[in-house]
């Protein structure tokens, strides 16, 4: 960090800190890129089919085989759903390599699209089809007055809220599964009518196919009369779902108590010490990028609404009021963001006489945030490197494991490749928050700068810990290393070089994500990201060449 008064100049990257950065950007993709790229190669079937074909398949089945009459006033509306218990304990167990293997995947996915039928009077599906992402074969359906088109992926995905039919008896529903378990290509004569079941109607086990503790199951409900949904697939055991409840209780008391009190907490310091540093900080400065922050956070929250919902106006209404409250907490973490980026401006230049974000009126600064970029992505390749040593060391120590969710998926996204933005989220909002005015403002109470940066990491890490990743403990674990190393950047190298950093390491974890995807539009979405940080950051590098007088800012 450069002294106040000081004409700006960028620590220069030694030799060895390149080669740390090389080392880790090819750890990273030996680890986590190329083993992706090998799993998807050697699959038949890796393109995920579109939610436009998906909807036509649907369709047709539900014309064909469920007697559905397209109608003016309805529409089909298609959403990614997962069964996250049963995909974690295959992870957990080390299972999912033989699953695929053994293409279980392909006539049992854990990953489908659930293409539910919406009419303009109501706010519930009245029917659901359930089908495999990649191949577009049906595999669940569910018809009623009330679907829960709302559940993740699994036996229960399709299940009709109702109860189950009781006026029929056990050889009626067997008359009326039969028929479904041929069209399955299933010969009911090697299946077991699962005891004690009645909540499902009618079950069938296929005790031939076993994965881990999981057995296969055949879910039948019914409805005057008829099948009302059919599901095939597995269940994780208890065991397993016991203890997922409780790590998810522990992770949301540790985001409540360890990350959301205190963050609310540094927000109030920082509303203080932008007023008592008032004469030693802007409060222009941080309007630009505060406003910024809160654009991209309402793009965001906007292309993660769901669009499962009916046209109904209940259903309109409680989208409009999601939308509010979304756009409530948007402006609250916006204005925490503008008081950091003041009061930590202002603290560090008061009290430490040191410029950890300058002004772009200041000499050098073109020249000075050029450096950072370049800092800015040879740490973010470090940080890649470390995060994977940490997996891989976490996966032999505490045998961590993650599952998926269909809540932050892309696929769930009204537009993927808008993904990345989040990445800029966080570089701006975390890095002026914890580093730039938690650090400085901790050091006022702990008189210590190691501890200081301890304990604002800590609260940082402890905001992760709701991710699908488990045991919860080994999220703050991971965290906590990166977070110091982020501590670190930001002391040596001021708030632009870490914010580069952060923004340039979730990037490329978010880029990655997209060019997974494989349509061409997420691909060069994903690449994009990737040298957008560069980009930005160049474009500000050539408006500020001639340093001209009216005052700028950037990070």
């Amino acid at each position: 960090m450069n002294s106040v008064g000081q004409p700006l100049q960028q620590r220069a990257l030694s030799r060895g800190l390149l080669l740390f950065g090389i080392i880790g950007l090819i750890v990273f993709i030996m680890f986590q890129v190329y083993p992706s790229l090998l799993a998807s190669s050697a699959e038949d079937n890796t393109t995920v089919i579109s939610k436009a074909e998906a909807r036509e398949k649907a369709v047709t089945f539900a014309t064909q085989k469920l007697g559905y009459t397209e109608s003016a006033n309805e529409n089909w509306q298609v959403v990614y759903k997962t069964d996250s218990s049963f995909y974690g304990y295959m992870s957990r167990e080390k299972l999912l390599d033989d699953y695929t293997k053994n293409k279980l995947d392909q006539r049992y996915p854990f990953d489908v699209y659930q293409a539910a039928l919406y009419s303009s009077e109501a706010k519930d599906s009245s029917l659901s089809v359930d089908l495999n992402m990649y191949t577009g074969e049906i595999v669940a359906f569910a018809r009623g007055t009330e679907v829960d088109s709302g559940q993740a992926a699994g036996r229960a995905t399709t299940a009709v809220k109702a109860s189950s039919d009781t006026s029929l008896t056990l050889e009626q529903k067997e008359k009326l599964a039969i028929p479904w378990l041929e069209e399955w290509g299933v010969n009911p004569a090697q299946l077991q009518i699962e005891p004690n079941a009645e909540d499902y109607g009618l079950v069938y086990t296929d005790k031939s196919v076993k994965v881990g503790e999981a057995l296969l199951h055949y879910d039948f409900m019914f409805s005057e009369g008829d099948v009302s949904s059919l599901k095939a697939g597995f269940s994780a055991p208890s065991w397993h779902i016991s203890y997922v409840e409780d790590q998810t209780s522990l992770a949301t008391k540790l985001t409540l108590f360890g990350y959301g009190i205190p963050t609310l907490a540094l927000g109030l310091l920082a509303l203080i010490y932008s007023i008592l540093r008032r004469g030693k900080t802007s409060f222009t400065r941080g309007i630009f990028l505060s406003s910024a922050h809160f654009v991209i956070m309402m793009v965001s929250t906007y292309n993660m609404l769901p669009e499962t919902t009916g046209d109904s106006v209940e259903a309109r209404i409680t989208a409009v009021v999601m939308f509010i409250i979304y756009a409530l907490y948007s402006l609250l973490m916006s204005s925490l963001l503008y008081f950091s980026l003041v009061g930590g401006n202002g603290l560090w230049r008061q009290e430490e006489g040191l410029n950890p974000w300058p002004r772009a009126k200041e000499p050098g600064y073109a020249k000075y945030v050029l450096d950072s970029i370049r800092v800015g992505y040879v740490w973010a390749f470090i940080l890649l490197g470390v995060q994977t040593i940490m997996f891989i060391i976490l996966s032999y120590t505490l045998n961590n494991w993650s599952t998926t969710d269909a809540s932050q998926s892309p696929y769930n996204m009204r537009y993927a490749w808008l993904l990345p933005i989040v990445a800029w989220l966080a570089g701006l909002s975390e890095e002026a928050i914890y580093r730039l005015f938690g650090i400085r403002m901790l050091k006022k109470i702990v008189r210590s700068t190691l501890a200081a940066s301890l304990i604002t990491t800590l609260i940082w890490a402890f905001g992760h810990t709701l991710y699908p990743i488990y045991p919860v403990s080994s999220r703050p674990i991971e965290l906590t290393v990166i977070g110091l190393l982020f501590s670190y950047i930001f002391l040596r190298y001021g708030f632009i070089a870490v914010m580069f950093s952060h923004v340039v390491f979730d990037s490329i974890l978010m880029g990655a994500t997209l060019i997974f995807m494989k349509e061409s539009v997420n691909i060069g979405a994903g690449v994009f990201a990737i040298v957008m940080p560069f980009l930005v950051g160049y474009i500000v590098y050539l408006f500020n060449r001639s340093q001209k007088p009216p005052e700028t800012e950037f990070g």
